[in-house]
């Protein structure tokens, strides 16, 4: 086979493993952390300094700050954080990345494979879920290296050829030309976690000399600076069709990484000189990987320290090139939420869930009001038109919502605990369907009865009103014990809902007494009593919901005071 022919499909073999292995960390990173990444989310609404440190402490768990980005863009579309807050979840995130070019930077090729045994034993062997995921991360760790082994392997010859080593002396030369070999690389890839460890491997190549890197730090600095600003384009991609404090959110991720480029190609050689100082000394082949990733760490919390005091000002500047507010609305009957592109982080996409089902359950409940209104109107069109529009609408987001989780389910990144949950919130989901199912059958049964040329007496509506006020008392205390995940709230609605029992009772009763008077038809008694019989089974859909909350399904949210003032005030 020829030899550049090798170099190429050791080159792509070797990056995708590298990529197969980072991404197979990444998911069983989330599954390990469980639980820790819904209390590191829980930090992204604080302060920009908590903010900064969630958006690394995310990143380092993801392996990947576009990952980050696209879920944060996901969080500014669905109005769950403020432009300024983005912003510093973005600066962290890109702190976080740099992680794992540090992890790149470490030698040990001898012990890859020992890695990748031990890894893959905890994770065949072990039944315990926790162990099995550490396992594959330890597996996926060392697939990674491997990865970048091969990547080095194939390199080897390059450091000889006339041509590359010219090559590479132009890029040390003209350091624009290393930003802009960098940009494209991380453009083609789509990880400037891979095109740096590409970039870590290449320098580590000996020069003609045997002794000097082929490359060297300053010809490998603007290609890092290159990387960063390449990787903006995933967030970019994210922001369209979002709302625009999305897209700003996507800019100011690009204006942070082209901003501190530019001003650090004009200081490259005293940059080189800083990192060879923090560095470890010794053969320049043998130290220039970690110093490349103590560069790009270096750079990254450089460029967040200036720019976390400076937050108003961003938020000026892409306000500015983007302007305007969102003015059209999304249809009601579409998610206000729920965004496909977070589904690959799943506590990010639980508490999209969460919201959206918030908003379902008030949507229910004012259908129940709207049920009220058509039947006191007592077929009136136009009351009953408003009903039907509200009952389809209730109807098409439940069908969203359950799509939504289905794909949560299916994408397999879900935990044990986080699959449970999940189910749970799709039983509350069905159990608001079935509400909305009843409603329908109710509205069903009255139009029957008009229909037939007859009405429901005024006592009868009435009786059927109250029946509705216990209903929406039952769903709203239901939605609050499922929202605090409050088992003694939900105790409350295992009590009241006797309540609609015994209405149900007494109700029936009134209507017999009524057509024992001759003050109803006797005919009207089917009809009664299948819409008693379905206000007891909304009264049970309610109990269904509580008892979610009874067995610790509960809605997941970021923190909820910082985001209730956040809408309060209309922040950006």
């Amino acid at each position: 086979m020829n030899e550049n022919v090798k170099v190429v499909f050791g080159l792509i073999g070797g990056l995708a493993l590298f990529l197969y292995g980072m991404n197979s960390m990444s998911d069983a990173l989330q599954k390990a952390a469980g639980e820790r990444m819904k209390k590191i989310l829980g930090f992204l609404t604080r302060n920009p300094i908590m903010g900064a440190l969630a958006g690394a402490l995310v990143t380092a768990v993801l392996q990947s700050s576009s990952a980050t980005t696209v879920m944060v863009i996901g969080f500014v579309s669905a109005g769950l954080m403020s432009l300024p807050q983005a912003i510093s979840v973005i600066f962290g995130a890109n702190i976080g990345t740099t992680m794992t070019a540090q992890l790149m930077a470490f030698k040990i090729s001898n012990y890859i494979y020992p890695i990748i045994f031990v890894g893959f034993i905890l994770n065949f062997v072990s039944k315990k879920e926790k162990v099995k995921n550490i396992g594959m991360v330890i597996f996926s760790f060392g697939l990674l290296f491997e990865g970048i082994e091969i990547m080095g392997e194939v390199m080897k010859p390059l450091a000889g050829s006339p041509v590359f080593v010219d090559l590479m002396g132009k890029v040390s030369s003209i350091p624009v030309l290393g930003v802009v070999l960098g940009a494209v690389m991380t453009l083609v890839v789509q990880s400037s976690s891979a095109t740096i460890a590409v970039l870590q491997n290449l320098a580590s190549q000996a020069g003609p000399d045997g002794v000097s890197s082929v490359i060297g730090l300053t010809g490998a600095i603007p290609i890092l600076l290159g990387d960063n600003i390449g990787t903006t384009i995933t967030a970019l991609l994210a922001s369209i069709g979002q709302s625009k404090n999305a897209k700003r959110t996507a800019i100011a991720h690009s204006i942070f990484n082209i901003s501190g480029s530019c001003v650090f190609i004009f200081l490259v050689p005293w940059f080189a000189k800083f990192v060879q100082f923090i560095s470890p000394k010794g053969n320049e082949i043998d130290v220039i990987s970690r110093q490349i990733a103590n560069a790009h760490t270096t750079f990254n919390i450089v460029c967040t320290l200036v720019w976390l005091p400076l937050i108003p000002l961003m938020v000026k500047i892409v306000t500015t090139i983007i302007r305007g507010n969102d003015k059209t609305e999304k249809a009601a009957f579409e998610p206000k939420y729920l965004d496909m592109k977070v589904i690959e982080q799943p506590a990010a996409a639980m508490v999209l869930v969460s919201k959206e089902l918030n908003r379902l359950g008030e949507l229910a409940e004012s259908l129940l009001s709207d049920l009220k209104t058509a039947i006191v109107a007592d077929g009136d069109s136009k009351t009953h038109g408003s009903f039907i529009e509200n009952l389809e609408i209730v109807h098409q987001l439940q069908d969203s919502v359950t799509e939504y989780i289905t794909r949560l389910f299916a994408s397999g990144n879900l935990t044990e605990q986080q699959s449970e949950q999940t189910a749970g919130l799709l039983y509350v989901n069905n159990s608001i369907q079935r509400i909305a199912d009843r409603c329908e059958d109710i509205d069903q049964i009255c139009e029957k009865v008009n229909n037939n040329g007859k009405r429901l007496t005024s006592e009868a509506s009435s009786e059927m009103e109250d029946c509705i006020d216990i209903i929406q008392q039952l769903l709203k205390k239901a939605m609050e014990a499922i929202r605090k995940g409050d088992a003694v709230v939900a105790e409350t609605v295992f009590k009241n809902k006797k309540k609609m029992h015994k209405a149900e009772k007494k109700y029936s009763k009134a209507h017999l007494n009524r057509v024992k008077n001759e003050v109803c038809d006797a005919s009207m008694t089917r009809y009664f009593s299948g819409i008693m019989y379905n206000f007891d089974r909304m009264a049970d859909n309610c109990v269904s919901i509580a008892e979610e909350a009874c067995d610790n399904v509960a809605f997941i949210n970021l923190d909820e005071e910082t985001g209730k003032s956040m809408m309060e005030r209309g922040a950006v």
